[in-house]
């Protein structure tokens, strides 16, 4: 039996920008699977973190179809199963 794995999937948005993979992880926590999508495409990671390592004001992220709470450490639990999604916020007008 193979084990289910968290799964982190990007906004159709951020491929205009670069590749999008969704990437498999084994993270147990937000920032390691993130960790690991940067890993595939390090690009992204100038999309999704600020400098400081924290999540972009313009960019929200659900597990399982929970906002994620800790924007800062990013210490949210991912589970086995879990499906994690980034997406960068719209605006205009």
């Amino acid at each position: 039996m193979i084990a289910a794995m968290p799964t982190v999937a990007f906004t159709p948005q951020l491929r205009r920008f670069t590749e999008t993979p969704e990437v498999e992880s084994a993270a147990a926590t937000l920032r390691a699977a993130l960790e690991d999508a940067f890993a595939v495409n390090p690009r992204l990671r100038g999309y999704v973190l600020d400098e400081q390592g924290h999540l972009r004001p313009n960019v929200v992220v659900f597990i399982d179809g929970r906002r994620c709470d800790d924007r800062v450490r990013l210490a949210d639990p991912v589970q086995p199963a879990s499906r994690v999604h980034v997406m960068q916020a719209l605006s205009g007008g």
